[in-house]
């Protein structure tokens, strides 16, 4: 099965509505390994799967990418770094014009490997950090992790490494440190990024506790119009483009399946890195034809590529601004994939939010350390302090940025879209 011919398309985003031939920006799960335990984490990782894709077939993978002209690879877990054959593969990547951006919670940021880290025009990293303070960071991330975090942001500060991203999940209790959070940033010469809370692997237990209130998401928004074009969101937020007065930078469009997508340790393929559920698995790397084939051919994927044209959002006049928000968004909370998104900012979600028919779907795979219980989380996730005997992973990350933005090509590969 093939994807359907599209029209004659005039701007980049109606090019990206009807999918590409290779995906433009790939998340890659090395390992569900982890040291943390973060609260919110949309992989629900911690143990490593013994199914994991082995050195050599991730070495395959990436020839693949190569020869699909692929740009670079967002690597994520998971901690990566812990997984023994983690530098092997970066330096794999890099020599086969595959460049690297990779997330961790710095525990294993040396100053030797920030060293490394800087020489490398090929190689970027974001560090995860959830509060601009160790309170707020460390009751969702784990006690030490706001330390272990700049202890990293530091050794990449002392080796020239300007430009590197902190990665922040916008939580309840952590927008009205927007300020202090891009002061940090500058602080250490890296670039501020944030991203949206899904309510998806262990973050669907604490969604309805963190997810940002109405009066916090149009705080965002005027945050994010003021200082979008010094912070990266990687299209976290097309929803609040309902508000309408402005754009956000980036293409306010789900690229699930489209230009964007996600393997996982053991090589199965998801249409998006916030939606790691069966739902939406198109295939495995390990299948006949690889990871080309599954991106190419997958009937979820094609599927995907059919531009939305029913549902209760194409009635709203502001579905053209946000296309009826995210998918996982909806999914994870019970919402039709065609309906509004749970967070709307016109409050058309909450009333899908109150019917009490709503069924929310069961979550995937948990690779917690310890397994999470079935009832509510407790209030410390409301009022933040300090969780004993708790640390919890970072979340995936999804495209650092525009897909395009800021990406360095090695010296003779193109960089037209696929």
């Amino acid at each position: 099965m093939t994807s359907p011919a599209p029209p004659s398309p005039t701007r980049l985003v109606d090019h990206f509505q009807y999918g590409l031939d290779a995906p433009i920006c790939l998340t890659w799960e090395l390992t569900y390994a982890c040291n943390l335990s973060c609260v919110h984490c949309l992989s629900s990782s911690g143990r490593r799967d013994p199914r994991e894709l082995t050195t050599d077939e991730c070495r395959s993978v990436i020839d693949e990418l190569e020869r699909m002209q692929v740009f670079y690879v967002n690597i994520g877990g998971g901690e990566p770094t812990v997984r023994p054959d983690f530098w092997e593969l970066v330096d794999y990547a890099t020599a086969h014009k595959v460049g690297v951006k990779f997330s961790t919670n710095g525990v294993r940021i040396t100053p030797d490997t920030a060293r490394r880290l800087a020489a490398s025009d090929y190689i970027d990293v974001q560090l995860s950090l959830d509060g601009a303070t160790a309170d707020v960071n460390d009751a969702v991330r784990g006690p030490g992790s706001y330390d272990t975090a700049l202890r990293a942001m530091g050794h990449l500060k002392a080796a020239g490494f300007r430009g590197f991203k902190i990665s922040v999940v916008a939580t309840r209790h952590n927008i009205g440190q927007l300020d202090a959070f891009k002061r940090l940033a500058d602080e250490y010469g890296a670039q501020l990024r944030l991203t949206r809370l899904r309510p998806s692997g262990r973050g669907a237990d604490v969604w309805d506790e963190l997810h940002p209130t109405a009066r916090q998401q149009r705080e965002l928004y005027d945050w994010l119009l003021e200082h979008g074009e010094d912070v990266l969101t990687g299209d976290s937020f097309f929803h609040l483009a309902g508000y309408g007065e402005a754009a956000l930078p980036g293409l306010n469009l789900c690229g699930a399946g489209r230009v964007v997508c996600l393997i996982d340790p053991v090589g199965d393929v998801y249409a998006c890195p916030f939606a790691i559920h069966d739902t939406f698995k198109a295939g495995n790397v390990r299948a006949e034809g690889g990871f080309t084939r599954v991106w190419r051919e997958s009937s979820l994927f094609v599927d995907l590529r059919h531009p939305q044209t029913d549902g209760a959002c194409t009635s709203c006049s502001a579905f053209d601004s946000c296309r009826g928000g995210c998918m996982a968004a909806k999914f994870f909370t019970g919402l039709p994939l065609d309906g509004p998104d749970p967070e709307c900012v016109r409050g058309y979600g909450e009333t899908g939010l109150a019917d009490p028919a709503r069924t929310v779907p069961a979550q995937g795979q948990d690779h917690s350390h310890r397994r999470k219980p079935k009832a509510k989380p407790e209030a410390v996730f409301v009022t933040i302090g300090k969780r004993p005997d708790d640390s919890r992973t970072p979340p995936v990350s999804p495209c650092a940025e525009h897909p395009l933005a800021g990406f360095r090509p090695a010296e003779g590969q193109s960089v037209e879209l696929p």
